[in-house]
């Protein structure tokens, strides 16, 4: 009919209208623009202990902010008009249907219906909007701190952990479920050395702080020490990968990279470890130096942790106690200390400094799987759980955390840039984000359709003093990043 036409067509209108408004709408109230114009001229004469170019980004920022604040008020005056205009088209349209009146109650139902909608088209505005505002500004600070530099692509399987190699050259480390361990160049992303070793999933890799020298862990109940010899290649210019914004984009697993053409074929390969270290009765889950490197402990889903000699491959200790299964152990840089963690929610500290003794001391705080823990400088230890918390401890008060970091997604494998004090919490949630030691958030790695991880992230990995990237991630959909972290812009904005 006529009247439905006519109400068709004005709501046709009303959406191209919205559609063509743009976020470029100038101001139309003189007397509105001087009384903001005001107190900005009074700002910029004030004195301020802040550099100049600092303030003058600040004050644009906040401009950008108040125009894009003021389109979405426009926008939304628009939108309560067109409401109100088709409620009362679709009033009249009631009273001319069929040449019949609607009950007030149908006339009601369908007038709220409509209103609904457009509420919901409302609400759908401002959330897309105001998602446009946060992110633009989101994206200014992490293309300026977090950049992607390299992908190390050529696992055929997920990678669960990634590690430096502390001795030249420095080259990078993965384990992966497909059975073998890789070693790359950074620089090239070319692969260097290829383990095959293990006849299970390696799940974790440590290098020998002096040494060239590596230790993988498998789930075929072993322990691998390993030799390499590696001669990097010349470095190709880099190309510039960095891709602004931060897209909340789902991929599915056909995005992942593709590693038919298996790019560890050509690269060296080792077969046979110098030692196994022999003795768990399930899954070696994690292993790690001692300080020196003459000794090297390994964390195993049997609950028990022990430590080895390295030249006897001899069982030096047992370490029982955990309830469930552990997940992980950590060495502390400078002494004898282990820490294990576990499923029964809670990690422990050994202490081999006495030669003639070794004590325990048990930390409890977390509600769920205790996925990791690593010290830091000092007498500090962070510790991440399935709990969605990462907590930080003094060792000389272990009955609370001096910070806790709460979370919306259960932590992998955190690492803690030991100079600088920042902690990188791999997520499932496909993200990386990085706090300081006080558990400020101080930025979080880019991730969309094109770069980042595209599957869950199992484990990061510092490296304090290489020029081209200072941290890696790996994740489940078989590749590892480098990132390169402007560390001193991530302290300053904090």
């Amino acid at each position: 009919m006529p009247t439905e036409s006519g109400t068709c067509s004005a709501a046709r209108q009303a959406k191209q209208k919205r559609k063509s408004h743009s976020l470029s709408i100038r101001r139309t109230n003189s007397s509105e623009q001087e009384r903001t114009a005001l107190p900005r001229e009074m700002l910029e004469g004030q004195d301020s202990k802040l550099p100049s170019s600092v303030r003058s980004t600040l004050l644009e920022l906040f401009g950008q902010i108040e125009r894009e604040f003021e389109n979405l008020y426009i926008e939304n005056l628009e939108l309560r008009r067109e409401i109100e205009t088709l409620n009362e088209r679709l009033a009249a349209e009631g009273q001319a249907i069929d040449g019949a009146e609607l009950s007030k109650g149908q006339l009601k139902t369908k007038a709220s219906h409509s209103t609904s909608q457009l509420s919901q088209k409302l609400k759908t505005t401002y959330k897309a909007s105001t998602s446009k505002i946060v992110s633009s500004f989101k994206t200014t600070t992490s293309r300026a701190v977090c950049q992607l530099v390299k992908e190390y692509i050529g696992h055929r399987d997920g990678i669960w952990d990634v590690s430096v190699a502390r001795t030249q050259p420095v080259v990078l480390g993965t384990a992966s479920a497909d059975h073998t361990a890789l070693l790359w160049s950074i620089e090239t992303g070319r692969c260097l050395v290829k383990y095959s070793g293990h006849v299970g999933s390696v799940n974790s890799i440590k290098f020998h702080p002096s040494e060239q020298l590596a230790l993988t862990a498998s789930g075929d109940q072993t322990a691998h020490i390993w030799s390499y010899a590696v001669q990097l290649p010349t470095p190709q210019p880099i190309a510039d990968t960095t891709i602004c914004g931060e897209d909340e984009v789902e991929c599915s697993d056909k995005d992942e990279p593709d590693v038919d053409a298996d790019v560890s074929s050509d690269c060296p390969t080792i077969r046979v470890p110098l030692t196994s270290l022999k003795s768990h009765q399930g899954v070696v889950i994690a292993a790690d130096w001692l300080v020196g490197g003459k000794q090297a402990v390994t964390a195993s889903w049997d609950r028990t942790a022990n430590l080895f000699d390295v030249e006897t491959a001899e069982l030096v200790h047992s370490l029982t106690g955990h309830d469930q299964e552990l997940t992980h152990c950590c060495t502390h840089p400078t002494q004898r200390l282990v820490v294990t963690s576990s499923r029964d929610t809670t990690f422990r500290l050994w202490d081999f400094r006495d030669p003639s003794i070794h004590s325990v001391n048990v930390f409890q705080g977390h509600t769920d799987t205790v996925t990791s823990a690593v010290f830091t400088v000092g007498d500090n230890v962070v510790s991440g759980s399935d709990d969605r918390t990462v907590k930080v401890w003094d060792l000389r008060n272990m009955r609370s955390p001096i910070a806790t970091i709460r979370t919306d997604s259960a932590i992998n494998r955190i690492n803690v840039c030991v100079g600088q004090k920042i902690i990188a919490l791999p997520h499932d949630n496909r993200q990386v984000r990085l706090f300081d030691m006080s558990g400020v958030r101080l930025a979080r790695l880019p991730r969309s359709s094109r770069q980042g991880h595209r599957r869950m992230v199992c484990c990061s990995a510092w490296s304090e003093d290489h020029p081209m990237c200072n941290l890696f991630t790996c994740g489940f959909d078989r590749q590892a990043i480098g990132w390169s972290i402007n560390i001193p812009a991530l302290l300053q904005e904090k």
